[in-house]
């Protein structure tokens, strides 16, 4: 048989409290703040404040007809274009003329490389953080590379993609759709 000493309940004792305490840590973790004072007064600056209040941005287009879900980032320079679809900065982000670019062919990103394929009456979701709307294709057009008038503001909710045109460095290729109108029951 087994024989407890004091100093043995005692070890035990502390044991068990010890897991006990683990256990609960773990299964009931304490959400703290950090406070960037407290961490430069104790010497560690390099830590980042995580900011509580941050939202979630969601930026994205989708083209069912094509088996698109792109990501939108803001600018149409390369560096975007090489990872996103770029939203020109002079367009509307939601209501108006929305204006988005992406690359079609030689680049590891071709968002819009079926956006050929597109025709009239084919649907584009457009999200922007809780905003979201349903477009379909209206105009599908080759335009000069010079034609900037398509990403002109307008009183209409339109999307307007565009992307280069294969082997015709002057031209683009011009996908416009207009706000699907909501069916009443």
């Amino acid at each position: 048989m087994f024989k407890f000493t004091k100093t043995g309940v005692f070890v035990l004792s502390v044991i068990i409290i010890f897991c006990f305490i683990q256990i609960f840590i773990y299964k009931y973790p304490i959400e703290t703040e950090i406070n960037e004072e407290i961490m430069k007064t104790i010497g560690q600056p390099d830590i980042p404040v995580i900011e509580t209040t941050e939202k979630c941005e969601i930026w994205q287009i989708e083209i069912p007809e094509i088996s698109l879900i792109a990501d939108i980032s803001e600018g149409t320079t390369k560096e975007v274009l090489n990872k996103h679809v770029g939203h020109f900065e002079k367009t509307a982000k939601e209501e108006g003329n929305v204006g988005l670019a992406a690359h079609n062919r030689g680049y590891e990103v071709n968002y819009f490389k079926d956006l050929k394929l597109l025709k009239k009456g084919d649907e584009i979701i457009y999200k922007h953080n809780k905003f979201e709307k349903i477009y379909q294709v209206d105009k599908c057009r080759i335009i000069k590379d010079t034609e900037w008038e398509y990403l002109e503001q307008t009183e209409e909710n339109i999307l307007t993609l565009i992307t280069c045109v294969e082997n015709q460095p002057e031209y683009r290729r011009c996908i416009q759709a207009v706000e699907k109108e909501e069916e009443i029951y």
